[in-house]
């Protein structure tokens, strides 16, 4: 059996390395909003009964995203797992350091990936499938739209598909492709976890072409986000003015971060809910924030100079903890 990926949020592992209280952690090794969305209370009915379809979940996701239609799933994961079963077999791009879950996803479907450089103008024709993340996770880097419907057009020419995952394009909405989502060879994916901060529900939604979402759903089967959690996703996308307070604080938070790690020396580059910083230093700094209880996400591999992700402090008194202890970890 291959070795489980590695992600962000094993505290536990932290804690256990380091032998410090799970109390006792600053967790930024992850890329979710710190404060996120106030669920408000469930409805008794949402735990009774079996999740139904046709709720209104669908059509909110759809508004809220601007798509003609969205399909939901047990978060991006679920997605990820079933995708490569509903496409034809074929050679997949993938960038070299993305998020971790799609090459093996593809692989164990029966694909041949290969690695993605995301400066092509021009795919190489032997390529039935692309999948980028925008903006990228860890890297922070975007594509403009015109790149990735040049591509799109490059690949539905030759029957193929152009994946995008959007985890991270809450805080800059205008950059998403939602909107084109009827495009035979076109899918977009999106979370809920990271902007709205409720990475615990388990809830996203695939938008695409009504083909692919409906061999989606038949892959899937029957109840795959529950009703607790459909009742928290309504409420969120329904609060528009949370939504835009929250874009402008991300905002603002995100360039204070990467200023502070860019202070300490380390190139930085950012969204508006992670700084990534590659750096010969990356393991040395990972290790000296964790022996003061701050957890970061390390990418350690031995083809590329390794990085340290950060994600967002929740409060002045973790902002001030984060300082400090890069000061005295940074040299």
């Amino acid at each position: 059996m291959p070795d489980p990926i590695p992600h962000g949020g094993n505290l536990r592992e932290a804690a256990r390395r380091y032998s410090i209280p799970l109390d006792d952690w600053l967790d930024l090794s992850t890329g979710i909003n710190p404060r996120g969305y106030p669920v408000p209370p469930v409805p008794p009915d949402a735990w009774r009964r079996l999740p139904e379809d046709d709720d209104g979940l669908a059509d909110c996701a759809a508004r809220y995203y601007g798509a003609p239609l969205a399909l939901p799933v047990a978060g991006s994961q679920a997605a990820i797992r079933a995708l490569p079963l509903c496409l034809k077999r074929g050679t997949v791009g993938i960038a070299p350091l993305t998020y971790g879950e799609y090459a093996p996803a593809f692989v164990r479907g029966g694909h041949r990936v290969v690695p993605l450089d995301i400066a092509w103008t021009t795919l190489p024709a032997s390529l039935d499938h692309v999948i980028v993340a925008n903006p990228n996770n860890p890297t922070a880097e975007r594509l403009d739209r015109e790149t990735l419907l040049r591509w799109l057009a490059q690949l539905a020419a030759r029957a193929g598909t152009l994946i995008v995952d959007e985890a991270f394009a809450d805080a800059d909405p205008a950059s998403s492709l939602s909107g084109e989502t009827s495009r035979e060879g076109l899918i977009v994916l999106r979370s809920v976890g990271k902007f709205f901060g409720l990475a615990g529900i388990r809830a996203g939604f695939v938008l695409a072409a009504p083909a692919l979402l409906d061999a989606l759903r038949a892959e899937q089967g029957a109840w795959t986000v529950g009703g607790p959690a459909r009742h928290a996703v309504m409420a969120a996308f329904a609060d528009r003015a949370w939504q835009a307070e929250t874009r402008e604080r991300l905002h603002r938070d995100g360039a204070r971060l990467a200023a502070m790690i860019a202070r300490h020396g380390f190139d930085v580059r950012a969204t508006p809910l992670f700084a990534w910083t590659p750096t010969p230093r990356a393991p040395a700094l990972q290790h000296e924030l964790a022996t003061r209880g701050i957890w970061t996400r390390l990418f350690d591999r031995a083809d590329m100079t390794p990085s340290l992700r950060i994600g967002l402090p929740g409060t002045e008194g973790d902002w001030g903890r984060l300082e400090r202890a890069l000061a005295e970890s940074a040299g």
